[in-house]
C-alpha cells in the first residue's frame, strides 16, 4: 500500500466518521486543536482505522505521539510495512 492510497483512506475516515471539510485535512493539521477532535472521538477513531486499514492500533504504544495527520498516515504506513515483512 502506497502512502498516497494511505493518505486517501484515512482523510475519507475523518470526513465520514467526524464530518470534517476535507479542506482542512491537510499533513501538518493538528487532530486536537485543529480538527477538533477530543479524547472519546480518538477511540472512535482508532475503530475506524482499524476496520479500514485491518491493522492492530489500540495496543501499540506508538499511537501516543500521533498529533497531526502527517503522524497518522505514517504511523499506518509503518504498520503496513511491518505487516508486509510477516
Amino acid at each position: 500500500m502506497t502512502k498516497e492510497e494511505i493518505i486517501k483512506l484515512t482523510n475519507k475516515v475523518f470526513e465520514d466518521a467526524f464530518e470534517i471539510d476535507p479542506e482542512k485535512l491537510t499533513p501538518q493539521a493538528k487532530i486536537f486543536d485543529e480538527l477538533g477532535l477530543d479524547s472519546l472521538d480518538i477511540v472512535d477513531l482508532i475503530v475506524a482505522l482499524q476496520k479500514q486499514f485491518k491493522v492492530q492500533i489500540r495496543e501499540d504504544e506508538r499511537v501516543r505521539t500521533i498529533r497531526t495527520l502527517e503522524d497518522v498516515y505514517n504511523f499506518i504506513l509503518i504498520l503496513k510495512q511491518e505487516e508486509e515483512k510477516k
